[in-house]
């Protein structure tokens, strides 16, 4: 058996802590290396009967419903190992990110191992966003498909619809639970076990596996009864995830709760936050895009006062391996028929900016579905990684032409947004009109992004080592 699972960062933020009321579900899709081309797809409708899923990855397979919905994703370009959709979202404006790559304590998973023919993350948006209408049905549905056939990875994944966001994470090989977002708070995923306080009786705010009270019970696993402690249970506590996770929650906390003072290894964070403030799409880029900028963390050494070893010694968000981000979006603000975005960065996030897909569409654009396995700079995925090649030895040279850049398409894109929305009224065939409207901002970021490489090779032939004038030292 192959499994690759998705080594990522996670934010989610509920409606009442967003400042325009929207659910919101982010993540980057980060590999275990710098390359693995993804694209940006839609699947349209259709009708199935008798059909059936069966995984490359493991082998299994799973019946499907009779019909399946429209629905976005992700998915890499090499699938000989599996699909690996990621994220997206469906014709109800629900919402699905998967996975976060978390892990299962050592003593859990002598019990309940992870098994080598079960539903893993290649599979999971593939067989869940398609068949479900709300967030909690994606839960529910992912719960059942895990307990059934098992996992043989430890992961959690994130589910929105527009009043809910459900966050799910599996326990060994076939046990899970999963929690409602509280309205009013925010929550930082960093490839840990992260859940808290369960309360096995209110249905409304958590659903776990059938027989989760009873195999802990039988096996001892409770270390504080009275209470039930998902993270305490089921999570790690150990030296790697104190410098390789939890320094990102502590950065996304030190942003959204500035008053607060923790230490980047601690372990008791909180998974979920009210913010100072409400926090915008715009907040939710910078988190996603950030490397400790500010600290003497940060991996580019902006601050002088940071050491060598300073710069290395946590990972960050934003970094080589950086795939694929989508921001799941779903508005409460417009009509259903255009109130889901997904906000798609590809390449090194530190520089690539979002741009915003209305997901009511038949067809995405050109350069995000063209994704080769080799290089090749007419698709955004290939573009984006190059200039990364380009910018990150000379960053501090790069880096306020790159920020401008990133600035200028980010108002351009909230620009298309409220455009799109205004002229939706008048849309007699809606995807059709979203499809159009998304090419029209997709076309124009790409172009301002070829611009930037045409101005950042230029540049860069400047600063070669062996620049030498005509006539100097004769």
């Amino acid at each position: 058996m192959t499994t690759k699972s998705s080594d990522c960062t996670e934010i989610l933020v509920g409606k009442a802590a967003s400042m325009d009321g929207s659910t919101i579900v982010a993540r980057n899709e980060d590999g275990y290396g710098p390359v693995n081309p993804i694209k940006f797809v839609v699947h349209p409708a259709k009708d199935q009967s008798n059909a059936t899923f069966t995984s490359i990855t493991t082998g299994v397979t799973v019946p499907l419903p009779a019909h399946a919905f429209r629905y976005t994703g992700t998915p890499q370009v090499d699938q000989s190992d599996g699909q690996y959709e990621e994220a997206g979202i469906n014709s109800f404006n629900v919402g699905m990110s998967a996975t976060e790559t978390t892990a299962t304590n050592a003593r859990v998973l002598g019990y309940d191992p992870l098994v080598n023919d079960g539903i893993n993350e290649e599979a999971m948006v593939t067989l869940v966003l398609p068949y479900i209408k709300t967030a909690k049905e994606g839960a529910q549905r992912l719960g059942a498909l895990l307990e059934k056939y098992g996992t043989g990875e430890s992961n959690s994944i994130a589910f929105n619809d527009q009043n809910e966001i459900w966050y799910l994470e599996t326990a060994g090989g076939h046990h899970w639970a999963a929690m409602r977002l509280p309205d009013d708070c925010y929550a930082i995923a960093p490839n840990q076990t992260l859940m808290q306080e369960i309360d096995l009786t209110d249905d409304a705010n958590f659903l776990v596996a059938s027989d989760l009270a009873q195999f802990v019970a039988q096996h001892h696993l409770n270390p504080r009864p009275g209470h039930f402690n998902f993270r305490e249970i089921f999570g790690t506590h150990s030296e790697a995830d104190a410098y390789y996770n939890t320094p990102r929650t502590w950065y996304g906390q030190k942003l959204f709760n500035p008053e607060i003072e923790q230490e980047p290894t601690s372990q008791d964070m909180p998974f979920t936050r009210k913010p100072a403030k409400k926090l915008a799409i715009e907040d939710v880029q910078f988190f996603l895009s950030s490397h400790y900028n500010g600290t003497v963390y940060d991996p580019f050494g902006t601050y002088a006062s940071g050491t060598v070893d300073q710069r290395r010694r946590y990972r960050p968000i934003s970094m080589d391996r950086n795939q694929c981000s989508s921001i799941l979006q779903i508005r409460n603000d417009v009509d259903a028929d255009h109130a889901a975005i997904q906000w798609v960065a590809m390449g090194f996030f530190a520089y690539s900016p979002y741009v915003p897909f209305f997901t009511n569409i038949t067809d995405t654009p050109v350069d995000y579905k063209n994704t080769t396995t080799t290089v090749a700079t007419d698709n955004v995925y290939w573009l984006e990684k190059t200039l990364s090649v380009i910018i990150e030895p000379h960053f501090h040279d790069y880096v306020a032409t790159v920020n401008a850049y990133r600035d200028a398409c980010q108002s351009y894109a909230r620009q298309r947004v409220e455009a799109t929305d205004q002229a939706s009224q008048d849309a007699s065939d809606m995807p059709a009109f979203l499809t159009q409207s998304n090419a029209q901002t997709a076309g124009e970021i790409s172009k301002r992004t070829h611009a930037l490489f045409d101005q950042l090779v230029k540049q860069g032939l400047n600063l070669s080592l062996t620049a030498w004038e005509k006539g100097q030292n004769l």
